[in-house]
């Protein structure tokens, strides 16, 4: 399981997640969090809940781990322990399920949104990925948008590949995006599209890996979040 069944102990678990964060700024249009099981990324999704908008609706985009299809789709229902999430409607294709939409669910129940429009992104050219942010732009909807960094190199060749991917999605460098090493790498091409109509620009909150977590560091999985 990516985090407890139990209510009351999901719910605990939200609670030391979401702690007061340093950043001062009225201004968070949307975030990057990653969706690995709580344990390892819990507490760095949490950095990015703590400052996130506190309306009813949002967007979450992820990438598709499970169907592989070119494009985009949604789900056809989202319910954790907390309760049912209420998706907004569309008329995208329906998948049945997707941990990198579900495990961001939880924290949104938390802190008061009562519906989504979850987007599973699969894989997209350049110019698809520009279309698809001109679209959900137009929502003025904040958004949640879910990814891993890099996967299963040792710690240090991690540190330094994540480096890169952060300056990339910090830099909003979308002629260079093939340099992110990224389970949501099309989701961040999405997002990159987004800021770069909107003039936002993505800020770094924090950036661990799996080593720092757990403490083996010869195969990591790299986690960060960042607002903008």
């Amino acid at each position: 399981m990516w985090y407890p069944q139990n209510k009351n102990e999901l719910e605990r678990d939200l609670n030391s997640y979401l702690k007061k964060s340093e950043i001062k700024t009225k201004d968070v249009n949307g975030i990057i969090v990653p969706h690995a099981g709580y344990e390892f990324s819990g507490a760095i999704a949490g950095s990015g809940f703590s400052i996130f908008p506190k309306k009813e609706k949002a967007i979450v985009l992820a990438p598709s781990h499970y169907v592989g299809f070119s494009g985009i789709a949604s789900l056809k229902k989202i319910e954790t322990p907390i309760g049912k999430m209420k998706i907004s409607l569309n008329d995208y294709p329906k998948l049945d399920y997707e941990h990198a939409i579900d495990n961001q669910i939880p924290f949104l129940q938390k802190i008061g949104f009562k519906e989504v429009l979850p987007i599973v992104v699969g894989l997209l050219k350049k110019e698809e990925s520009l279309e698809i942010a001109k679209e959900l732009s137009e929502l003025n909807l904040p958004l949640v948008i879910s990814s891993d960094l890099s996967h299963f190199f040792p710690y240090e060749k991690a540190v330094k590949v994540d480096k890169r991917t952060i300056e990339t999605i910090e830099n909003l460098d979308i002629k260079n995006f093939e340099k992110i090493d990224a389970c949501g790498k099309f989701p961040l091409l999405i997002s990159m599209n987004i800021c770069k109509l909107k003039g936002w620009k993505p800020q770094l909150i924090e950036y661990k890996n799996s080593g720092d977590v757990i403490g083996n560091k010869g195969s990591v999985v790299g986690y960060a979040s960042f607002w903008f």
